[in-house]
């Protein structure tokens, strides 16, 4: 007699995990249903306090002591760090930096794009954990919720009971003070490109233009989402930094690691156990290490791309150690070769100063110093020579052959300045017109130019000349090249 054949097994997927509508398995056929999409859970983070937890809530006072303070600062008669861009002005304390200075831009991103590079070589993703603009707002939304709500097992509780007029007064209460703080944090963003005193008075007579209230929602509201619910999921999922920080780490690279060796085989026990009589390691599983992650992954897992590096896993560690009488370190800063190889401290500082980390620290120096150098030397004029185009080159009384610029002569200082302007790069080539001007301080001014030249001085064609614009010392300040043509 022939045996039956063996059921077959058919997978279905389904779109989502939320979707609980059943799916019949066709006659005959085992189903199993497979999600293409884990469903979110929401982390809510331990609080924790130590040597890491310390230094972040400094980064974190540091920076927004510098953001919410810095446009308040006056330098003279102006703010102190405003880029001004309907002036087309950036002021930043003695700065008077135009458009014409983007270069020095070009600087800051090098010098900002290296000093990732270095960081991250050094002590993995030390921005993400500790200054990212991300991680410092969600601390401050975190602390917030937890001064309303309370801490980790009353939020988890209260989100898990239904509504109560309790609940909602803290809820709502929560929701209003992280609405304040997205909203001045939005009319600070603003306040440095419109001066934030007028700003300010401004708002208090409902006068806003259009564009201030628009960033001001704009920047207060992304960053009420931001920080109030998307948080670790901004880390994990829209952070390009995550997924490439992989090419900057080595085995030298200084990360926080659960040193396997010295906890496995994990295991909860009694505070009396002989560790060294019995045969568990130094971890007691107590998951506080979980809990405490801002991006909830377990650190005893290994490297994972969503840590941020932020060491609350390693300061909870410590404090589970020191109540059970065991040595600090478990979960620590330390590279992949001075755990495996048991390293000292000494030793693994050493190796940190690896010939890569060299290389990034020298070229950063050198960019640093460089504009450092450019701004110091800077003149303190900036001149661009446009042809006029109504009339690029005739003849006036006397034969002589006439140019028409227009010169727009940018004061970098805050002082008035007195100027002169000359050409040459012709013999007998003169400037017709009123050579001396005033440019009144951090203004610029449109200024034509009429250059003549003598007949028989020149061929037909175009003849480089160049525009000198002295100072009132009569030194050099700035020289541009033109063009000067004689007609056939």
């Amino acid at each position: 007699m022939k045996p039956p054949e063996p059921a077959t097994r058919k997978v279905i997927p389904i779109a989502s995990s939320t979707d609980t509508t059943p799916i019949a398995p066709p006659p005959g056929a085992d189903a199993e249903l497979i999600s293409l999409y884990q469903a979110h859970q929401k982390i809510y983070p331990r609080s924790v306090s130590g040597f890491f937890s310390h230094w972040r809530w400094a980064t974190v006072f540091l920076t927004q002591l510098v953001f919410y303070g810095l446009p308040w600062v006056q330098w003279g008669q102006r703010q102190a760090v405003l880029f001004d861009l309907g002036a087309r002005r950036f002021y930043i304390f003695g700065l008077v930096l135009y458009p014409q200075d983007f270069i020095y831009l070009t600087g800051l991103l090098v010098i900002s794009a290296l000093s990732l590079f270095l960081f991250t070589a050094v002590a993995g993703r030390l921005w993400c954990g500790y200054a990212c603009p991300q991680t410092v707002y969600t601390e401050i939304f975190l602390w917030l919720e937890k001064k309303t709500e309370g801490d980790r097992s009353a939020r988890m509780r209260r989100d898990e009971d239904g509504w109560s007029l309790d609940k909602l007064g803290r809820k709502a209460a929560k929701h209003a003070l992280w609405l304040a703080v997205a909203l001045w944090t939005g009319f600070t963003f603003v306040g440095y490109f419109t001066p934030v005193h007028e700003l300010a008075g401004e708002f208090f007579q409902w006068t806003l233009g259009s564009w201030e209230i628009f960033w001001v929602f704009f920047y207060g509201f992304a960053t009420y989402g931001n920080a109030g619910f998307m948080r670790e999921q901004v880390c994990k999922h829209m952070c390009p930094y995550a997924r490439f920080q992989s090419a900057m780490f080595d085995k030298d690279t200084l990360i926080v690691t659960y040193d396997a060796l010295r906890g496995e085989p994990r295991g909860r026990r009694s505070k009396k156990l002989d560790l060294e009589k019995s045969d568990l390691g130094a971890c007691v599983d107590c998951s506080l290490c979980v809990q405490v992650c801002p991006t909830g992954i377990d650190i005893r897992n290994g490297l994972q791309y969503e840590c941020i590096g932020c060491g609350a896993c390693a300061d909870v560690c410590d404090e589970v150690m020191d109540k059970m009488g065991y040595d600090r370190g478990l979960v620590k800063y330390s590279t992949e070769n001075a755990v495996n190889q048991r390293w000292s401290r000494s030793q693994t500082l050493r190796h940190v100063l690896r010939p890569r980390v060299l290389v990034y620290t020298s070229i950063l120096a050198s960019v640093v110093i460089a504009m450092v150098v450019s701004l110091a030397l800077r003149p303190p004029f900036k001149v661009d020579v446009e042809r006029d185009r109504t009339s690029l080159a005739r003849e006036v009384e006397g034969g002589r052959i006439e140019n028409v610029f227009r010169l727009q002569i940018m004061n970098a200082s805050e002082a008035s300045q007195r100027v002169h302007i000359q050409a040459d790069g012709l013999p007998g080539l003169t400037v017709v017109t009123d050579a001396n001007l005033v440019i009144e301080p951090a203004q610029s001014r449109w200024v034509v130019v009429r250059l003549q030249l003598p007949p028989g001085q020149a061929g037909a064609g175009s003849h480089p000349i160049h525009f000198e614009v002295d100072g009132d010392a009569g030194r050099t300040v700035v020289q541009e090249k033109a063009v000067f043509i004689i007609p056939r």
